[in-house]
């Protein structure tokens, strides 16, 4: 599964990331490296941009850039 297929509200792990699009590599600089926990945390109307939570702050990213990060669902501890 990749970060696009989170619903709102959703954790995962950041387990590999395709570098392949320059733009994938400008997030990872941002901190989205593999075994980093993330959120989605809300999605526009349409689905793109996504905004993802990790480490107190928040990116938007679009679907196609999403697709490049495989993740696995983190399930809620409530």
């Amino acid at each position: 599964m990749t970060l696009a297929d989170l619903l709102p509200g959703e954790t995962a792990r950041l387990d590999k990331i395709d570098t392949a699009d320059p733009g994938v590599i400008r997030l990872m600089i941002l901190g989205l490296v593999e075994d980093v926990t993330v959120r989605l945390e809300n999605v526009a109307i349409g689905g793109d941009p996504m905004e993802v939570g990790f480490f107190g702050s928040a990116v938007s990213l679009r679907k196609e850039q999403a697709r490049h990060f495989k993740v696995t669902r983190i399930p809620d501890s409530d």
